[in-house]
């Protein structure tokens, strides 16, 4: 009796490329992530902070090393003219139109705040902003195309 034989062996293989809608959803989902762990922090009086490594040359030596930083996450939710709570999604340094001229989710308080950001991560991960994240995307992208000289 083989090894093998206790295993579930399937013919899957892992995909080689990876779709760039389905890249853009995952790095709009890690942010949605991050402020959903921010937000719950905030709530709680305790402080969230993500790690991160980052490499250095030292001076002296002249050798690069890498030493942990932590990321600086700014929050997406502020509090509008009113006085309400509104959050907005932001991919990049756009601010994602969630539907036609609206920018932001009103919100009651903390807790509601934390279940829209979960709402908004649902919506993404099954596709629903996919319109929206391309056009964030795009415009990102056009702001690192090399510009023509005018006469």
């Amino acid at each position: 009796m083989s090894i093998l034989n206790n295993l579930k062996l399937t013919t899957a293989k892992k995909a080689r490329h990876v779709p760039p809608m389905l890249v853009r959803r995952r790095k709009l989902a890690s942010k949605l992530w991050e402020q959903i762990q921010l937000a719950k922090s905030h709530k709680d009086g305790t402080a969230f902070v993500v790690k991160r490594y980052k490499s250095v040359t030292d001076r002296a030596t002249g050798q690069r090393k890498q030493i942990e930083t932590t990321k600086r996450i700014k929050s997406w939710w502020f509090v509008n003219e009113q006085g309400k709570l509104c959050v907005s999604i932001r991919y990049g340094t756009q601010v994602i139109e969630l539907a036609k001229g609206k920018y932001s989710i009103e919100v009651a308080d903390e807790s509601a705040l934390i279940s829209a950001l979960e709402t908004v991560k649902q919506a993404v991960d099954t596709g629903e902003l996919d319109a929206q994240i391309t056009m964030a995307s795009e415009h990102a992208r056009r702001a690192f195309e090399p510009r023509t000289p005018t006469k």
